[in-house]
């Protein structure tokens, strides 16, 4: 099996297990710590996070419980936290990227599920609103990063989701 075909694999087989779905204690991250394959700053923690009754899977100290995920834990209108959210399906994020005319996240050429940060699921007086957001930090915002952010955004504003 070739490099590619193992990539395609990898990340189906991670959706087939339920990742990147479910709410609450359900939820399961795509990418996980155990994973050990996701680009970080070398932050990989796994935090028990209170409000959502399971484990938290941050890839980056901006993301860590001492950061964002403890400000979105404590925050009263937070109703639940979904981490490494999968922008699926792929081909709609492909085809956005082709649409921007931006390279889309690949891994050895092969289009990889992208993710965000955190899909946050909030009370507002409206009811239940999904958002989401990604944290980095300005050192990071290289032009790539920037391009990749474009897709997730351009993929969730599609869907009404801020």
């Amino acid at each position: 099996m070739n490099r590619g075909s193992t990539i395609l694999k990898t990340q189906m087989n991670r959706l087939k297990d339920g990742r990147g779905q479910g709410y609450g204690k359900d939820y399961k991250p795509f990418i996980q710590v155990s994973d050990n394959k996701a680009p970080s700053e070398g932050y990989l923690i796994r935090e028990l996070g209170w409000k959502t009754d399971r484990i938290h899977h941050t890839l980056s100290k901006g993301e860590c419980c001492c950061r964002y995920l403890m400000v979105l834990s404590w925050s009263d209108a937070v109703v639940d936290i979904r981490e490494q959210y999968p922008l699926t399906p792929i081909e709609r994020s492909i085809e956005i990227a082709d649409q921007l005319n931006i390279k889309h996240a690949h891994q050895d050429n092969v289009p990889v599920i992208a993710t965000t940060d955190f899909n946050i699921t909030i009370e507002t007086e409206k009811g239940l609103e999904d958002i989401v957001r990604t944290v980095k930090p300005p050192s990071d915002l290289t032009p790539r990063t920037i391009e990749l952010f474009q897709i997730e955004k351009t993929f969730f504003e599609e869907q009404g989701i801020n």
